[in-house]
């Protein structure tokens, strides 16, 4: 199998990767993560210009109708350059489900704007009491006034304070742990009876919790079946994890080569300490360990869009399990073998390892992963 870029994919890559080098050297990152939005909507806006966001949206609605490939060459750069700008819960996760699940009214309203970067989704899934289980839903939507009236929590909301507008997966039958019975529903978070409350996560993100009280939501604001929206849910999951997949790449790559600099300029008993065999063999098992995630991460965007569901479902459990494993090791041995350097903020491997940890709990942490590869 040929895993060669064509000349566009590598003209994005290159693109996108000379914009992490001059737009995020970890300096400003970190004024970024700590400024009121924590990212720039100047790089928002230059992201649309460039079409980044628009490569996954369907050519109908103002995308350029690319593949998981062209995903995968964005999120491999973003993870490079430990990127703020929502591009994961806006355009990855909000963007699929309102091409999934929406009619052409919602996809006309949404995806446009979103593709030129005027409009922002987040998808609002996660309970207390759900853990892994994307079809854990205990938040309520009852009929009502000829539309819906929602109830119930939200936790760890990627990106939901700066979005325009809220997917909310609510349950309009069934028991708490059905497959069937919930629905998805768009929701202005200036609404009646919405209540977010925003915090910086460790890897210097931003998610909420999200409080629904009486919520009312118009039955045009429905996407797709209130019933039986699980199957686009899941599809989403799928495709956000081939692009978490990517991304745990690009950063696992900054780590090793940071890494690998520090192991040939550090210097004890009057030479460099990667000449030290004992720190060799550590370094060599970070880079095996990089080299099978990358394989893995193809494969998991390869097979993302794959017809027959169990075998992408077992794909995409397999690259996930392998890549949360391997990120979590890569990212220790990293910050170990920059010794109490690597623990200051001031050295960017502390900060990967942070977003590699929370890439691995993100949709099903490595070893929840296994028992699902096995499952299945």
């Amino acid at each position: 199998m040929d895993f060669t870029l064509s000349p566009e994919q590598t003209l994005l890559k290159d693109s996108v990767e000379r914009f992490v080098r001059e737009r995020y050297p970890l300096n400003a990152r970190r004024q970024l993560a700590a400024s009121p939005s924590g990212y720039s909507e100047q790089h928002w806006r230059q992201m649309a210009e460039l079409g980044w966001l628009a490569v996954g949206l369907p050519e109908a609605y103002g995308g350029i109708g690319g593949s998981a490939v062209e995903t995968m060459v964005l999120m491999e750069a973003f993870g490079a350059g430990l990127v703020l700008e929502p591009y994961l819960p806006s355009v990855v996760l909000g963007g699929t489900l309102v091409t999934l699940a929406g009619s052409d009214a919602q996809q006309q309203a949404l995806l446009p704007a979103l593709a030129a970067g005027h409009g922002k989704l987040a998808f609002a899934y996660a309970e207390r009491q759900s853990g892994y289980d994307l079809f854990d839903v205990q938040t309520t939507a009852r009929r009502a006034d000829g539309g819906y009236v929602l109830d119930g929590a939200k936790g760890v909301v990627l990106a939901a304070s700066s979005a325009d507008t809220l997917i909310v997966s609510a349950r309009t039958a069934g028991d708490t742990r059905d497959r069937d019975g919930i629905g998805l529903f768009l929701l202005d978070p200036k609404a009646a009876g919405v209540s977010l409350r925003g915090y910086a996560t460790v890897d210097g993100l931003r998610a909420a919790e999200l409080v629904l009280e009486r919520t009312p939501v118009a039955a045009d604001a429905v996407l797709g079946d209130p019933g039986g929206a699980y199957a686009h849910i899941e599809r989403a999951a799928q495709r956000a994890i081939a692009a978490l997949c990517a991304e745990a790449v690009g950063a696992m790559d900054a780590v090793v080569r940071a890494t690998r600099d520090y192991l040939n300029t550090r210097e004890q008993f009057g030479r460099p300490i990667g000449s030290f065999q004992a720190l060799q063999h550590q370094f060599v098992d970070m880079h095996i360990a990089l080299e099978e995630a990358r394989s893995m991460a193809i494969v998991a965007t390869l097979r993302v869009d794959e017809d027959d569901a169990r075998l992408r479902a077992r794909t995409l459990a397999g690259a996930k399990h392998l890549i949360g494993k391997h990120g979590r090791m890569i990212g220790q041995r990293g910050v170990q073998l920059h010794g109490g350097m690597g623990m200051s903020e001031e050295m960017a491997v502390g900060h990967y390892f942070k977003r590699l940890t929370m890439i691995d709990m993100m949709f099903g942490d490595h070893p929840w992963q296994l028992r699902h590869y096995a499952g299945l």
